[in-house]
C-alpha cells in the first residue's frame, strides 16, 4: 500500500513528469494534492499499469483530488534550456496551476529545484511509495499520450501512436527517412549516434 503523505499535517502536492526521454513532443508534468487520509490500493507507478488501467484511474484522480495540474514545456523551451531544467519547469508549472496552494511539495526522482519557499523533498521511484507522486504520474502520462496521440495524426510516418515520441528503432529510422518534424526536440541525439544530427 502507498503511503498517503510524507509531511504530517501540511497540505502536500506530489509531482511527477512524462517525456523526459523523448525524442519528440512536450514533456508534461502533473502536481496532485489528496486530502489527508486519503486511500487508494489501485494507484501505482504509471509504468506499471496498463493504458486502459491508467485512464480509467484518471478519473478517479481527477474525481477525489483535493486539487490537481498539469503543466508542460515545450521542444524549443526544451532545447533553450535542457530536459533537466524542462522537467522542472514544468512541475512548477503544474504548481502553479493548483487551486489549492500546496506547504509542502515531494517529487519523484532527485532533482528538484525549491517552489515559492515551499519545503519540498525528492523522493527516489516515488511514484511506486506516496499516493499523490503516483497519481501525478498518471495525470502526466495520460495527458502526455494523448497529446502525442494528436501529433500522430499529422505525422504518422514516425509511430507515435505506439513509440509516444521514444527513441525506438523504428522511430529512428523514420527520422533517418524523413528528418525531423517541428516537434522533434533538436538538442537531443536523434540517430543514437552520439551525434546531435539536427542538420537533415
Amino acid at each position: 500500500m502507498l503511503q498517503s503523505h510524507f509531511y504530517e499535517g501540511k497540505i502536500e502536492a506530489g509531482c511527477d513528469e512524462a517525456g523526459r526521454g523523448c525524442l519528440a513532443g512536450s514533456v508534461y508534468a502533473a502536481a496532485v494534492i489528496f486530502p489527508e487520509d486519503y486511500q487508494n490500493a489501485e494507484l501505482n507507478d504509471s509504468k506499471k499499469l496498463t493504458d486502459k488501467h491508467r485512464k480509467q484511474l484518471r478519473e478517479i484522480i481527477e474525481r477525489d483530488a483535493t486539487a490537481w495540474a498539469v503543466g508542460v514545456v515545450t521542444p524549443e523551451e526544451i532545447d533553450k534550456m535542457n530536459i533537466l531544467n524542462a522537467s522542472i519547469l514544468a512541475m512548477h508549472r503544474a504548481l502553479d496551476q493548483l487551486k489549492v496552494r500546496p506547504e509542502a511539495v515531494i517529487v519523484d526522482g532527485n532533482r528538484f529545484k525549491p517552489y515559492q519557499q515551499l519545503p519540498h523533498t525528492t523522493i527516489v521511484k516515488g511514484d511506486g511509495k506516496y499516493l499523490s507522486i503516483a497519481a501525478a504520474s498518471i495525470l502526466a502520462k495520460t495527458y502526455r499520450d494523448d497529446y502525442m496521440d494528436r501529433l500522430a495524426e499529422e505525422y504518422p510516418q514516425y509511430d507515435w501512436l505506439s513509440n509516444k515520441g521514444y527513441p525506438t528503432k523504428k522511430h529512428r529510422e523514420a527520422i533517418r527517412q524523413y528528418g525531423i518534424t517541428p516537434y522533434h526536440r533538436k538538442s537531443f541525439n536523434m540517430l543514437g549516434d552520439g551525434q546531435l544530427s539536427f542538420d537533415f
